[in-house]
């Protein structure tokens, strides 16, 4: 407790000014501050002793909770045994076989991993494979990409190019890659609003590939990337055979499929990742958040054996593909991800993950009719409920919700007017209804 103090007291004195802190209205938080001190379980704990449950896991990356002790033990000892191993001409056994792990979890055929630090990180590396294959197999004009309006693929140029979130996009527009195309989204309220999991209207927006390949040419596009659910946007759910369509017009004319998998990768819709859980198989996935628990940063792509293959050309001592960083396939990133996969595994938690999916379904679906409430979409054990927003005031209704969700005990997350749930994997199905329904208080406090 002590130490504890000590740590408020410094913060006290040196004040709230120097940290610049992200995707936050910082003007408004260092004037209504709260601090977390501490988490355990599904929980956090603020400063002033309230215990907040843990609405989104994190930012959808804690999954079996916080501070488990397996992830931690593990990452103590790598600690005391190897802090860093240089991931140039240099390797160590724990991201060797980890990369094996990943690769036996994902769809058949893709079955090597490039390890990074982040989705970000991870999105722009698949854009420079995606970019890099069509050059070594000679198709070097295929240097368009296809994002998806609404997409969120991270915050690096390549990765803000090809998503369509404006607010992301719009201070940095001059500086976007160049070639960049953007699918239609896929949310219509008239056509699919209050949709439980996959709304049945809307695969035809896939076709909309079409038209672009028919604007540029085939032979000019790389890849498209999409996610299976795009979750930082307010849980927008795929149509049915949406992504299958998708598969069968990128196959078509040679370009690549990326799915941008870090929110849905690890267990997220009840599988290992939404390819399977759509049963559709990408030429690339792209992971991070849920692979170590979200205790220590790491990302990657998963590879078809076939594009990795082609780079494997030249003389043996050649360098095949010019990319990676000082942290790629970080040891304590390693041990944390082999223990969080042991947990995984262990406790059957991507199953018990899509057991619990009903049972947020059917309570969260339960707040329709509540004041403000537009639409309300699910997909495994995530959820979002939009809101109406105030005229000339997007996000102030949501802003509401979240400041009444701490007086709740809640910490929601909240995009635009749209409020995000997704409970860790350990959350009680008594949990997961006391989240509802503060939920419900919440959004009738707003109105």
């Amino acid at each position: 407790m002590k130490r504890e103090n000590a740590l408020h007291e410094d913060v006290n004195q040196a004040g709230l000014d120097a940290y610049w802190m992200p995707f936050t209205a910082n003007r408004y938080y260092k004037s209504h501050p709260r601090m977390l001190v501490r988490a355990e379980g599904a929980y956090y704990e603020t400063d002033d002793g309230k215990r907040l449950f843990d609405c989104l896991s994190g930012l959808w990356c804690c999954t079996l909770g916080h501070c488990n002790p397996a992830v931690a033990d593990a990452i103590g000892r790598q600690a005391k045994e190897m802090d860093y191993a240089t991931a140039f001409n240099m390797g160590h056994p724990k991201i060797f076989s980890l990369a094996q792990r990943i690769a036996d979890l994902a769809p058949e055929g893709l079955s090597k991993v490039f390890f990074v630090n982040s989705g970000s990180e991870a999105v722009d590396t698949a854009l420079k494979i995606a970019l890099a294959y069509h050059r070594v197999r000679g198709e070097g004009t295929r240097t368009r990409f296809i994002g998806r309006e609404r997409g969120y693929h991270g915050v690096g140029f390549g990765g803000m190019s090809v998503g369509g979130m404006m607010a992301n996009r719009k201070m940095f527009s001059t500086a976007m890659v160049p070639g960049v195309d953007h699918l239609p989204h896929t949310i219509n309220l008239s056509q699919m609003a209050f949709s439980r999991g996959q709304p049945t209207w809307g695969a035809h927006l896939a076709d909309e590939l079409e038209r672009i390949v028919g604007l540029h040419d085939a032979s000019n596009i790389a890849a498209v990337i999409v996610e299976p659910m795009c979750g930082s946007a307010g849980v927008l759910v795929p149509p049915v055979g949406y992504l299958q369509k998708l598969r069968e017009i990128c196959d078509k004319h040679g370009i690549l499929l990326i799915f941008d998998e870090v929110i849905t990768g690890f267990g997220r819709l009840g599988a290992n990742f939404g390819a399977q859980r759509y049963g559709v198989v990408p030429d690339m996935i792209t992971f991070a958040k849920g692979v170590t628990n979200g205790s220590v940063p790491m990302g990657g792509v998963i590879v078809k054996q076939e594009i990795h293959d082609t780079f494997m050309t030249g003389p043996a001592t050649a360098v095949e593909f010019f990319h990676g960083y000082t942290y790629s396939g970080h040891p304590l990133a390693a041990a944390a991800a082999h223990a969080a996969l042991d947990e995984f595994e262990k406790g059957g938690l991507f199953q018990r993950a899509r057991s619990l999916e009903p049972v947020l379904e059917k309570m969260v679906h339960e707040l329709k009719g509540e004041p403000g409430v537009i639409d309300i979409r699910n997909a495994g054990l995530s959820a979002a409920v939009e809101l109406e927003s105030i005229p000339g005031q997007v996000g102030a209704r949501a802003r509401k919700v979240f400041d009444r969700g701490i007086e709740e005990n809640m910490l929601f997350r909240f995009t635009g007017d749209t409020i995000a749930v997704a409970p860790p994997f350990i959350a009680t199905e008594d949990e997961i209804g006391r989240m509802i329904e503060a939920l419900r208080t919440c959004i009738r406090a707003a109105a």
